[in-house]
């Protein structure tokens, strides 16, 4: 079907992908946990662009130049993961003023960031984009399901592609619903909320670490 073959086991490999936790969904719960389902639609977009972007840059050709420079590769990784670590710097300094003030009144806003300052979309979109071993990923797992007889090979790379979006929308929808059942108990519980954003941001540091230590 449009140069792609074996689709069933792409399927089956996308499912299993997906649902790998990473700095993009992870983000996206926070986001929805904090601000509601309509932020966390604004992160889930800016994954989506990401992805779309990565995919196309991979179709292009893009990743096997960062596999075959090593400057430039070790370029866009550290640039991930600086931005990686300035995200969990952010977000352990935020959780440092929660728990001292855990014992205070329970505020109305409790993300750390205000919506209007953290701009949830723009925040997933470099995430997405800073991370040069999805654009390697999506080669080395793309190739082996595109047919190399077919004719237009672009259009196979469009039709996984959309079997990966809908994947995608499917797996961060769930996840953003998950979130906002969590923002009740965090607004009531404010201990709950510092641990929680303790956690999400020693995440986002071994997120970094593990990208530094990737190789091309």
């Amino acid at each position: 079907m449009f140069g792609v073959i074996d689709l069933p086991t792409y399927l089956a490999g996308l499912v299993l992908i997906v649902l790998l936790p990473g700095p993009n969904s992870l983000y996206v719960l926070s986001v929805a946990a904090r601000q509601g389902v309509r932020a966390g639609y604004t992160a889930a977009a800016g994954v989506w662009c990401g992805d779309t972007v990565l995919m196309t840059l991979s179709a292009a050709g893009v990743a096997s130049l960062l596999k075959a420079n090593a400057v430039l590769f070790g370029i866009v990784k550290y640039a991930g993961a600086g931005y990686l670590t300035w995200l969990a710097i952010g977000m352990l300094r935020a959780a440092w003023g929660m728990w001292r003030t855990r014992k205070e009144r329970t505020a109305e806003q409790p993300a750390p960031v205000a919506a209007a300052q953290e701009r949830p979309y723009r925040r997933a979109l470099l995430i997405s984009l800073f991370n040069p071993k999805a654009i390697l990923f999506f080669v080395a797992f793309f190739v082996q399901f595109v047919d190399p007889g077919y004719a237009y090979p672009a259009l196979s790379f469009v039709v996984l592609g959309a079997f990966a979006q809908l994947a995608s929308f499917l797996y961060l929808t769930a996840l953003i619903f998950s979130g906002t059942r969590l923002a009740d108990a965090f607004r009531r519980r404010k201990r709950m909320s510092a641990t929680a954003t303790s956690a999400a941001g020693v995440l986002f540091l071994g997120f970094a670490v593990k990208l530094t230590l990737a190789s091309a």
